[in-house]
């Protein structure tokens, strides 16, 4: 049963509930990854891209119950990096070969559209080579579209659920769901490459809830699909809930690679971290895309979505050509290229 749900998923890109379900819950997913793998080395080949992550503010309105930045953590210390600070970033990792930027934040009512735009327009100028990607957050029509005037390239925005009552369990009632969906689909519009994603493990999350956000992206064709583990931050009501499964979480980039074959997928942060080796386990899944954080140590510590996040150093590790030894010991190579999504653009 196993093999001719992976085989109907290879040959079709797509399954039956029931048989997503399973593929989910997978004890023993080798042939799930076998077949991954081979979709994955048929678009994209060995190639690893990596992505130079700023985080540039950690203030943020929005209040959800699962984020270490969230509004009501007055515990936190709070900052906002000056744009000259960004760039000086910005120009050390094009020297150590990224090619896109990703200007991460919360959703800071304190940076203009205005500031936004001349800092994605500053990157742009300085190295129209580089691809900018911007994840900060749901915006009106008229900041998405300032934005990519400006020149940013892509937008990330996790829809996190695509279950309606589960969405409203993970966040406070100002916050809507529909609002969240509206924006996805706004930013296609607009022209962006556009991601989205969702947590694993979340409180409250069923295997119905995981089937749901795959037949979302679905509907959405993203570009790009990020989706990690549920990892519990400090001072939020969701503190001493349980981790998500890093065993699930692999089983679903495997079937997110043979669904979406074109797509950006990346090993995450958040896998790595309660994961030993989770980074290459992610890459061995399916995913082809890395993050390392360029965000200096003592903003990267403030930058606090949950607990035992690593600290920066990803400058670091490519500068003294660690990283890259980590990733070529599974087969793989990180690679200097912008790294945009294969094949015909998507509907």
């Amino acid at each position: 049963m196993v093999g001719e749900a992976v085989d109907r998923l290879y040959r079709t890109g797509n399954a039956s509930d029931a048989e997503l379900k399973l593929l989910i819950g997978l004890e023993d997913p080798s042939l799930l990854r076998e077949a991954a793998v081979s979709r994955r080395l048929e678009w994209y080949g060995r190639k690893v891209f990596i992505r130079g992550l700023i985080e540039f503010t950690n203030h943020c309105r929005n209040n959800c119950y699962y984020c270490g930045i969230r509004a009501g953590n007055v515990s936190l210390g709070r900052y906002r990096l000056a744009p000259e600070t960004i760039m000086e970033l910005v120009r050390e990792g094009y020297r150590l070969g990224f090619r896109t930027f990703v200007l991460q934040g919360g959703e800071d009512n304190g940076y203009s559209d205005e500031g936004i735009c001349s800092i994605v327009s500053s990157v742009k100028k300085e190295y129209p080579d580089c691809a900018v990607t911007l994840s900060i957050g749901e915006k009106d029509h008229g900041s998405y579209r300032a934005y990519f005037d400006a020149g940013a390239d892509r937008y990330l925005l996790r829809h996190e659920t695509a279950s309606q009552e589960h969405y409203s369990s993970l966040h406070p009632s100002k916050m809507s769901l529909e609002n969240r969906k509206a924006c996805l689909w706004d930013l296609k519009r607009i022209g962006y490459q556009v991601g989205s994603g969702f947590m694993v493990g979340s409180p409250g999350q069923t295997p119905d809830n995981l089937v749901e956000d795959l037949r979302f992206l679905q509907e959405l064709q993203p570009d790009m699909i990020g989706i990690g583990p549920f990892v519990p931050a400090a001072n939020t009501p969701f503190a001493t809930k349980k981790a998500g499964s890093v065993a699930t979480t692999l089983n679903l980039i495997s079937i997110l690679r043979l669904m979406f074959p074109y797509s950006l997928i990346p090993s995450t942060t958040s896998l790595g971290t309660i994961a030993p080796g989770g980074l290459e386990k992610g890459l061995e899944a399916g995913a082809n895309v890395i993050m390392p954080d360029l965000t200096p140590p003592d903003e990267a510590r403030l930058y606090s979505l949950y607990d035992n996040k690593p600290v920066s150093g990803g400058a670091l590790m490519i500068a003294d050509g660690s990283l890259r030894e980590r990733i070529r010991a599974i087969g793989y190579d990180i690679v200097t290229d912008r790294g945009d999504v294969a094949g015909p653009k998507r509907p």
